[in-house]
């Protein structure tokens, strides 16, 4: 079939699909009103300092999957809210970093620089509208981006990669992502490591089981959801608490600066701007293709790269980066909002989830069943129809739906959302534990998955506590499964060859790859974020 037949279906399958309801006789589908509610609630997360994109969609998941089930007619809907989350998020982040110099997340700590001090001139609105521009930007380049790219790299990965040479790729994915992330390549590759044991536990591939120390509620291994959730979410929520508990007799109340000049963006402003945003969506676009670097890296590199820029264009008596100038906030926006594309590349290409909000896409689909990330997806069959690509398509198109909400109405209720930054945490923290493990009991019905839940939550506490970012724990516990599995078909493939993953120069160019990536980061003493 063709490429444009292919589109036409996911355009279909989301824009004809199962009807939510009705406006002025016109039906609207299900998909596309989970994406507009996504996107909404992603702003409102964003805008809540202590709260991410990534927190969100972990508690969203499992309540999507009790409400729409199991069956492949449940991706799109739940693919769409997670996706309009992730966007949403992304967003609202700014939110704030400009009115009240909090950044929520580790990416938003640039916007603070120029966005804040703008705010402090009475420049607050100009500076949410600026921000939500370049985001929108960066965000709309690296969807364009993923759309191109993902299909031509995973045809590649098919066409040219044999059992072995994939079982070579998720060892050089899961080694890079525990090298580059965390304080140290040493501290993320034993996150990985710890990641791998935890998937271990159970009945493996031989149908035997193992590390289970006689507990029958271990022979079927650790729900994915309690891993995932427990590490990433009540890890973090300890956290939060502890630091709360230090900072109980300090006064953190911040007052919102007023908005007096107008908020709204000429021409000037606009043609100022541009040469950021490009740039910065080129950063991001590049560095969120590679999985596992994140948002974080590319917001510095952005601001960076712009304050360069800048520092040669600029006039002697002109404001600098820092001095609160449209320019640094654009920067910053376009960079990290580009990632969030082009972080899907890996994962539709080569079933490698590159960051957290990418996970739960790979958590859904795994929970759901009828797509499978990975090569597979992008394969164009002549006889039959492929359904995951199908998914695929409609995954594109809710994408671009979320853009169009973004620009349509993203910065209005984004600019509106400046309350939100005043909820107190220790309000905020008991719902999200709440929340978290009523989405865990949902997932699985059964007490010994809170227990499970919870020590995997004081793990994540501990690595925190260490410097050791969980992020590689959580991509080796999912990727665990798939890597035993593709070495066990590479190793009966190859006829029981124990050397299988040195059969091909491509297999071996990739674990010297491997070797090396490890080898330089652990030479300059440092991960890249």
């Amino acid at each position: 079939m063709e490429v444009s037949t292919y589109l036409w279906l996911g355009i279909e399958a989301v824009f004809a699909g199962p009807t939510a309801f009705s406006i002025l006789g016109v039906s609207v589908s299900i998909a596309l009103t989970m994406v507009f509610a996504g996107f909404l609630l992603g702003i409102v997360v964003g805008s809540t300092p202590g709260l991410a994109g990534p927190m969100a969609m972990a508690i969203s998941l499992p309540i999507l999957i009790s409400i729409f089930g199991y069956s492949p007619d449940a991706l799109l809907p739940v693919f769409g809210f997670l996706i309009g989350i992730m966007k949403g998020a992304t967003v609202g982040g700014a939110v704030p970093a400009i009115l009240f110099n909090t950044p929520g997340t580790p990416d938003a700590f640039m916007t603070t620089l120029d966005g804040h001090p703008m705010a402090r001139k009475g420049e607050a609105a100009r500076a949410l509208r600026v921000a939500h521009v370049s985001s929108a930007s960066g965000d709309t380049f690296s969807d364009v981006a993923l759309i191109v790219c993902a299909p031509f790299l995973a045809i590649l990965v098919e066409a040219y990669l044999d059992l072995p040479e994939k079982t070579a790729l998720l060892i050089l994915s899961m080694a890079f992502i525990a090298a580059v992330v965390g304080g140290s390549p040493a501290k993320g590759l034993i996150s990985a490591a710890l990641g791998l044991l935890a998937a271990s536990v159970g009945t493996g591939e031989d149908f035997t089981p193992r590390l289970t120390f006689g507990f029958d509620s271990l022979a079927s291994g650790f729900p994915i959801v309690t891993a995932v959730l427990g590490v990433l979410i009540l890890g973090e929520v300890f956290k939060a608490i502890e630091e709360m508990w230090h900072e109980r007799g300090r006064d953190a109340a911040t007052t919102n600066e007023q908005i007096q000049r107008p908020g709204r963006l000429d021409r000037e402003t606009l043609r100022r701007i541009f040469p950021y945003v490009v740039r910065s969506s080129l950063i991001g676009t590049a560095i969120g293709a590679l999985p596992g670097i994140g948002s974080t890296l590319a917001a510095t590199l952005g601001y960076t790269s712009g304050k360069l820029l800048h520092a040669r264009r600029k006039a002697d008596d002109e404001p600098a980066f820092g001095d609160g100038i449209p320019e640094g906030i654009a920067a910053t926006e376009a960079a990290n909002s580009s990632v969030s594309g082009a972080n899907l590349i890996p994962v539709l290409s080569l079933g490698v989830p590159g960051n957290a909000a990418a996970v739960f896409l790979i958590l859904a689909a795994d929970s759901i069943g009828g797509f499978n990330p990975g090569p597979s997806v992008f394969r164009f069959t002549t006889d039959s129809i492929n359904p995951e690509l199908v998914i695929a398509f409609g995954l594109f198109t809710m994408m671009m739906v979320a853009n169009l909400v973004n620009w349509t109405i993203g910065g209005v209720f984004m600019r509106s959302m400046g309350a939100m930054t005043r909820i107190p945490k220790h309000r905020l923290l008991p719902v999200i534990l709440l929340l978290t493990l009523t989405a865990i009991y949902i997932q699985e019905t059964k007490m010994a998955a809170l227990w499970f839940a919870v020590g995997f939550g004081l793990l994540g506490y501990v690595m925190r506590r260490l410097a050791i970012s969980p992020l590689p724990f959580i991509i080796a516990f999912i990727l665990g499964g798939r890597l035993e599995e593709t070495a066990r078909q590479a190793f009966s493939a190859t006829g029981g060859d124990p050397w299988f993953l040195f059969s091909s120069a491509t297999s071996i160019a990739l674990l010297v790859m491997t070797v090396a990536v490890v080898a330089v980061l652990s030479a300059r003493g440092r991960a890249l974020v």
